[in-house]
């Protein structure tokens, strides 16, 4: 007999009149306002200037969601072309449905896109946008307890999930609840970026590599602790093979740059320094001034020209909850 448990929401949406308001999707919004806050803090703070996260956003958010939902409908082709199911769904974004390894791939893509127009180094932009994308999982995951979706195993442990639905094979009971373990443990990555990235003045792509190996790790048991239906290679779900890979490829990263590149960038943006002034940049607690930035070519050098040292900035992120 279970004493305590989490109990799940009657309904994922709530009506305003004839407007729906969908918890997954309101997750993902919270989740990308919040990347963008904390990335623009450590944009400003790596030399960068205010907005630039922001500007930039516009074009990873939406790669980002094409990305994720191209994976999830790839991997799980059987819930929308297989017989008895309508591949009209497969464009239903809001029921739920975002593989965070497309999004990151193709978010990724955007972001090139904007720092390109810009003339800024797509790492440097990626290392200040990691903790916030973390942030920005931690938020979204909420977005499948909305939904009564990706919870583990049967359990009576008193931070149990309670599943009331029945929908798609769903059985009713208490579970592990895996979207919250995997919502404590990316607020426990951005917490150590946001560390290491101070300490070790993670430059050049790395703090953006330890993030995903980081995420990779914990995501390896949390999959392992899921009953949803998933394809499987040699024993083990999809998922898990893919969060081994990458895993991997971002520690071989990690070492490969720090031989080759280490330190930080020393200028993140170009610009004459005016675009670096923002409140923001006084009270940064994610990341280290440089004294970089967009100061003058002089000021690059060690000579503070007029302007002074070039002040600090912060990122941004594609932020989704993650269906696959």
């Amino acid at each position: 007999m279970e004493l305590a448990f989490i109990p799940s929401p009657s309904t994922g949406v709530v009506h305003l009149g004839p407007i729906p308001l969908r918890g997954y999707a309101f997750c993902i919004i919270i989740g990308v306002f919040v990347a963008v806050w904390l990335g623009n803090r450590r944009w400003i703070a790596r030399g960068g200037r205010s907005g630039t996260v922001a500007d930039i956003a516009v074009w990873a958010v939406p790669f980002g969601l094409i990305g994720g939902r191209l994976y999830h409908v790839i991997t799980d082709y059987e819930l929308y072309f297989s017989e008895g199911r309508d591949w009209v769904d497969a464009f239903k974004i809001w029921e739920g449905g975002l593989g965070i390894w497309g999004a990151i791939a193709f978010g990724a893509v955007g972001a090139w896109i904007g720092c390109r127009s810009r003339g800024i180094p797509l790492p440097a932009y990626a290392d200040a946008v990691a903790p916030g994308i973390a942030l920005a999982q931690a938020i979204g995951r909420w977005g499948n307890w909305f939904n009564q979706e990706l919870y583990g195993r049967p359990t009576d442990l008193p931070w149990a999930v309670e599943i009331t639905s029945s929908v798609d094979g769903r059985v009713p009971g208490t579970y592990h609840p895996t979207f919250l373990y995997e919502s404590l443990w990316c607020i426990g990555v951005a917490v150590l970026v946001i560390w290491a990235d101070r300490r070790f003045k993670l430059g050049h792509g790395r703090a953006f590599a330890l993030y995903v190996a980081s995420y990779c790790a914990g995501r390896f048991w949390i999959e392992y602790l899921r009953v949803d239906e998933a394809h499987h290679v040699f024993g083990l779900r999809l998922n898990n093979w893919t969060a081994l890979v990458v895993f991997l490829l971002a520690v071989v990263y990690l070492v490969v740059s720090h031989k080759k590149r280490p330190g930080r960038e020393d200028v993140v943006e170009p610009g004459d320094g005016d675009g670096a002034e923002s409140d923001d940049g006084d009270a940064d607690d994610s990341g280290d001034r440089t004294g970089a930035g967009t100061s003058r070519p002089s000021d690059a050098k060690g000579v503070t020209g007029p302007s002074g040292p070039g002040k600090g900035t912060g990122g941004t992120a594609t932020a989704t909850a993650d269906k696959s």
